[in-house]
């Protein structure tokens, strides 16, 4: 039956066509002598054995299973799992198409090759479960359906017996969730639908929300932002049903840190929030709304935050699934694949205090595939290494987490009150300034001219509040300008106050500019701030009116992003000017930055000098650093090259300015 399964068989290219004629031969001879085989009688009909071969450039090894135990026989460095291809498929023997009834009652009707399913097939439990879809080598793996007696189903992808890929999961009282699972765990992007009629969309880990997501509740309010193991967690914002909102910080479900309250008739709130004795509290400025009385009244923002807490608190969540007993989607005889075990998510007890309604209703939603879980689970990250493209040494080191990149900014610094005068300088014109009402910005607004000057003393003035730093003068270069580009770049002016004048302090960067230049980093890594000569500052002046044309008529420009440019002289003796852009960081981001390169198409001198145990995250490479292939898809790349061709304007952009 091997030589006529060889015959069939596309030719394999040498050595692997002669490897693969060796094991068959040997394995019929160790079949003839009888050293391995079964005595006559000892085996079953209906239950089936596995042969598995496991193949490596210096030896093959066969293990003869029956009744699913495995022989000690083991092949070192070897893998008795691996894919090797249709080579070890055709070892298993013809493919064929049964019916079988195992011993246990459980009923499998499908494609089998040798003695187990592989291809399209149908298994049957005995308690009702039910997978239809694609086996190899007698596991659920590819796409399948498998269905709970509850009336729970899945349809997706399925890998080595467990759901791993993109699937659709729908509960026995109406929860869905469609995404992406990794080892019975919703684990990436997806969209769970709750029964209570609450929906989130976003990223998950390990089965709890984790990353950035959308949770919109039945009862209209809507959290945007950020979460970690299952709570909001970081920067995000909220909109109440009736049109107010908070955009900030949040720790375990609360706000915490920087925020802004925002009432739907435009007052506006900004301070620091932290919770005492159970209850949420702020410090902070109220911004009466434009038009209102000339006393404007007291407004307390923590009511409202407080109230919907205790009310997503009293929220009951869908009650968790009964289902079936753990089921792992493996043929009789063929073990799990030993891997490590994954974490699981805890229990809630029933008296346990719902932190948010997120977190208690996606640890209900995980009581509903705990019967799932598998204590092995094959890691996305081995499949991925089997088949990622080799890389140079310096390529293949994993970033180290540390410190943020830069020196914090702290009282004793040499620039500290020049941090303090931006931080004081930026508040005043943000936050005095109304949006403005169009895009469509007149010649006026972009003369050199367009400035304005505010002094700030230390003991405040009519339009300035007292200040602990120096007695200092601002300006402003085209306001209205600036201004109309953070608009047309949706930044919200609370966020962009509470980025760079909040409590956490701006980081100086070790290494300046071969300018002279120094630069200077935000906390969140959203902006970034450059000093400037006057004859920098001049350029930029003369190619505003071309820049804001051009970045108007390109959404997706790739130029950077300018917020801002301001000035700080210092009164007195020392008369010191400070000049400065606000810029958008081109490396602020939400995925993790493993390494960081600067391409200028050239092979001189391109290379990183550094040993592999000191390049980390912050390391800058070069052109002969980047070894790598990249294969886009068709609409990958014409989307590369319509980002290219916006670059290529924007280039001509500076070109015609300067």
């Amino acid at each position: 039956m091997a030589t006529s399964s060889a015959r069939k068989m596309s030719p394999l290219p040498a050595p692997a066509s002669r490897l693969w004629e060796a094991s068959i031969r040997k394995l019929q001879t160790i079949r003839r002598v009888g050293t391995v085989a079964p005595a006559p009688g000892t085996v079953d009909a209906a239950t089936p054995c596995l042969l598995s071969v496991s193949s490596s450039a210096s030896n093959t090894i066969y293990q003869y299973h029956e009744d699913g135990e495995e022989s000690d026989t083991s092949n070192e460095g070897g893998n008795d799992d691996s894919d090797a291809g249709d080579d070890d498929d055709a070892a298993l023997g013809e493919p064929t198409h049964a019916e079988q009834l195992l011993p246990s009652g459980d009923f499998y009707q499908g494609d089998l090759r040798g003695d187990l399913p592989h291809g399209a097939g149908k298994f049957l439990w005995t308690d009702g479960s039910m997978y239809e879809g694609s086996w190899r080598r007698g596991r659920a793996s590819g796409r399948g359906k498998f269905s709970w007696t509850s009336g729970a189903t899945y349809e997706g992808d399925f890998a080595g017996g467990y759901m791993h890929g993109h699937g659709t999961y729908i509960g026995e009282f109406g929860d869905t969730f469609a995404g992406l699972w990794a080892s019975n765990l919703r684990h990436g992007r997806g969209t769970q639908a709750y029964a209570n009629g609450d929906v989130y969309d976003g990223h998950w880990r390990d089965g709890l929300q984790d990353g950035h997501g959308r949770y919109i509740w039945r009862q209209g309010h809507e959290y945007i932002g950020t979460w970690k193991a299952g709570d909001m967690h970081g920067c995000g914002t909220v909109i109440w049903a009736d049109g107010d909102r908070y955009d900030g910080a949040w720790e375990d479900a609360k706000p915490k840190g920087q925020g802004t309250f925002r009432w739907a008739d435009g007052g506006m709130y900004i301070g620091t929030w932290c919770e005492e004795s159970g209850a949420v509290h702020a410090d902070g400025v109220y911004y009466p709304p434009s038009g209102g009385p000339a006393v404007p009244v007291p407004r307390e923002p923590c009511e409202p935050i407080t109230a919907l807490l205790q009310e997503l608190e009293g929220c009951e969540g869908k009650k968790a699934s009964l289902m079936p007993s753990h089921k792992i989607l493996t043929w009789p005889g063929v073990e799990a694949v030993q891997k490590k075990p994954v974490w699981r998510p805890p229990k809630v007890s029933a008296d346990h205090r719902r932190m948010s309604s997120a977190s208690r209703r996606t640890s209900s939603a995980s009581l509903d595939l705990d019967s799932l879980q598998a204590e092995a689970a094959e890691s996305e990250e081995t499949r991925t290494d089997r088949s990622c493209l080799r890389t140079s040494s310096c390529m293949r080191t994993p970033p180290r987490p540390g410190k943020k990149q830069g020196e914090t900014i702290s009282k004793g610094h040499r620039n500290y009150e020049l941090m303090l005068n931006l931080q004081l300088g930026i508040r005043h014109a943000v936050g005095r300034q109304s949006a403005p009402t169009s895009l469509d910005l007149k010649s006026s607004a972009f003369d050199p001219k367009e400035k304005v000057w505010t002094r700030f003393p230390p003991e405040g003035s009519k339009h300035t509040p007292p200040h602990q730093s120096c007695d200092f003068r601002w300006k402003d270069y085209c306001p209205l300008v600036f201004r109309t580009l953070r608009k047309l770049f949706d930044v919200d002016p609370a966020d962009y106050m509470i980025s760079i004048c909040g409590d956490e302090a701006l980081r100086e960067l070790s290494s300046p500019g071969k300018s002279g230049s120094f630069f200077y980093l935000t906390n969140d890594d959203k902006y970034m701030i450059k000093t400037m000569k006057k004859s920098e500052v001049k350029v930029l002046l003369r190619m505003l009116p071309s820049y804001y044309k051009h970045v108007r008529a390109f959404e997706h420009t790739l130029l950077t992003k300018f917020f801002g440019l301001h000035c700080v002289k210092l009164t007195g003796a020392i008369q010191k000017k400070v000049r400065f852009v606000i810029m958008g960081n081109l490396f602020c981001s939400n995925y993790a930055i493993h390494r960081r390169f600067d391409l200028k198409g050239s092979s001189i001198g391109r290379t990183t000098d550094k040993p592999i145990d000191q390049i980390s995250e912050h390391t800058t490479l070069k052109d002969l650093d980047l070894n790598f292939i990249f294969r886009l898809e068709g609409s990958w790349f014409q989307e590369f090259c319509r980002y290219t061709s916006h670059l290529q304007n924007g280039t001509r952009c500076f070109a015609f300015s300067t």
